[in-house]
C-alpha cells in the first residue's frame, strides 16, 4: 500500500499523488509564500491552539453529538450515526475553519479579509469571526445564489459584512471565488483570503483539512464510548470542493478499514450536462490555484456546473479527494437533485431533523448502498437546512 502520508498530508510541494500544488500569479507569490512558511508553525503554537480549542469549545459548540438515528438504521438495516456539525453555532462546519483562519489572519497582521461563498454558510462563518474579532469582511457571492439563499446573505450583512454580487459566467461558487481572487491580487498587503473549502493554492487544502480534522477527531473517541470500536465501517459526505468529507475523513485516512465514501451532485443527471459530479466528468486541469480533476471541455475551458445545492454547485473537487478518487482509497458516488430532495424529506420524517440540500445528497447515497447489520455508519450531517427552505416550499407545492 502506498505510504499513507500521501493520503492525510500533502508533500512539500503541496501535492496529494498527481494533484496539488499552487498555481497563482505573481502578484500572489508573496501572500501564498508567506502562508506556506509560517501556517504550520502558527498553528502548532500553544497560546494558538488554546484560544482555537477555547473558540470551538465555548463559541461554535463543540464537541456537535454524535447521533444515532435509529429509525433510518433501521430502514437501511444497520447502525447509522449522525455527526451533527448542524448544530454548530451559524448552522454548519464551515465555523470549524473560519475561526482557525481568522486566528491565523490576526497572527499574520492582516486587517481585512474576503471570503468567497456559494451556499453562503461559509460567507455566514466568516462574516461571523469578523465581527467577533472586529475584522472589516467582503463576501463575493454568485448573483444566481444570492437569489436562492437569501436567508444567509440577510444574515451576513447584519453580522456587518459587506456582500459584492458575482455576475460572470454561470454567478455561482466558481465566479464568486474568481473574484475573490482578483481583489486579493488588488490588495495583496493588508488582506487575507479565507477559502471555504479544500481547495485553491498549497498551503490551502491542507489547511483547511487541517482545521476541519476536529470532525473525525472527535467521532473516534465518541464512537469509541458508544460501541467500544473507534473505527466506523464506512464514513459518508457530501462534496463539492469538500471540506466536510475532508474533516469526516481526515482521522481515518490511514485506517484501510474504514470505507470513505464521497458523494458529489448529479444535478439533472450524471451525463445530462446539468450536473457537478466532478470524478465522473472532469479530467486533470487547474482551477483556482491548483491541479485537480475539473470539468472542462476539450480545450479546457471550464464547464459550467449545475446542482440544486449551491454549496456542491462546483466544477472541481479538491486536490485531496481528486487523489482518494485516483487511487480508489475512496469511493465516489452521485445523488441526482430528485434524491436529494427526497432524501431531505425522508430523513425530516424519520428524525426530526432538517438537512441542509448539501447533506441531503450524502444521505440519497444510504439507497446505493448494502449495508451488514453489524456495520457502523457515520454520515457527516454537515449543515441544516434553514436556508433550503424555499426549495423545499417549492417542491412541497408541487
Amino acid at each position: 500500500m502506498t505510504d499513507i502520508k500521501t493520503y492525510q498530508k500533502p508533500d512539500a510541494q503541496g501535492y496529494y499523488g498527481k494533484f496539488g500544488g499552487a498555481y497563482i500569479p505573481e502578484m500572489l507569490h508573496r501572500n501564498v509564500e508567506e502562508l506556506r512558511e509560517k501556517y504550520l508553525n502558527i498553528i502548532a503554537e500553544t497560546n494558538f491552539q488554546k484560544e482555537f480549542q477555547l473558540l470551538l469549545k465555548d463559541y461554535v459548540g463543540r464537541p456537535t453529538p454524535l447521533f444515532l438515528a435509529d429509525r433510518l438504521s433501521a430502514l437501511h438495516q444497520t447502525n447509522i450515526y449522525l455527526k451533527r456539525e448542524d448544530l454548530c453555532h451559524t448552522g454548519a462546519h464551515k465555523i470549524n475553519n473560519t475561526i482557525g483562519q481568522i486566528l491565523l489572519a490576526r497572527r499574520l497582521g492582516k486587517t481585512r479579509i474576503i471570503a468567497e461563498t456559494g451556499a453562503g454558510q461559509h460567507g455566514v462563518a466568516t462574516a461571523t469571526v469578523c465581527a467577533l474579532k472586529g475584522m472589516e469582511c467582503i463576501v463575493y457571492m454568485g448573483e444566481k445564489d444570492i437569489e436562492r439563499q437569501a436567508p444567509n446573505v440577510a444574515r451576513m450583512k447584519m453580522l456587518g459584512a459587506k456582500v459584492i454580487p458575482a455576475k460572470s459566467g454561470s454567478k455561482t461558487l466558481k465566479d464568486a471565488t474568481n473574484e475573490a481572487i482578483r481583489d486579493w491580487i488588488n490588495n495583496p498587503n493588508d488582506t487575507h483570503y479565507i477559502i471555504g473549502s479544500v481547495v485553491g493554492p498549497h498551503p490551502y487544502p491542507d489547511m483547511v483539512a487541517r482545521f476541519q480534522s476536529v470532525i473525525s477527531e472527535e467521532t473516534r473517541w465518541q464512537l469509541k464510548e458508544k460501541t467500544g470500536n473507534e473505527l466506523p465501517s464506512h464514513v459518508i459526505a457530501c462534496v463539492g470542493g469538500g471540506s466536510n468529507a475532508a474533516g469526516a475523513f481526515y482521522h481515518f485516512l490511514d485506517e484501510p478499514t474504514v470505507q470513505l465514501i464521497a458523494v458529489e451532485a448529479a444535478g439533472l443527471g450524471v451525463h445530462s450536462g446539468m450536473s457537478a459530479a466532478t470524478t465522473q466528468l472532469g479530467k486533470p486541469g487547474v482551477l483556482h490555484g491548483s491541479k485537480s480533476l475539473v470539468m472542462q471541455t476539450e480545450d479546457g475551458q471550464v464547464i459550467e456546473p449545475h446542482s440544486i445545492s449551491a454549496g456542491l454547485d462546483y466544477p472541481g473537487v479538491g486536490p485531496l479527494h481528486a487523489n482518494l478518487f485516483q487511487s480508489g482509497r475512496g469511493i465516489f458516488l452521485n445523488a441526482t437533485d430528485d434524491e436529494a430532495l427526497q432524501s431531505a424529506f425522508e430523513v425530516s420524517r424519520l428524525e426530526g431533523i432538517i438537512p441542509a440540500l448539501e447533506t441531503a445528497h450524502a444521505f440519497a447515497a444510504l439507497k446505493q448502498m448494502k449495508f451488514k447489520n453489524t456495520d457502523r455508519v457515520v454520515l457527516c450531517l454537515s449543515g441544516r437546512g434553514d436556508k433550503d427552505l424555499a426549495t423545499y416550499m417549492q417542491e412541497m407545492e408541487k
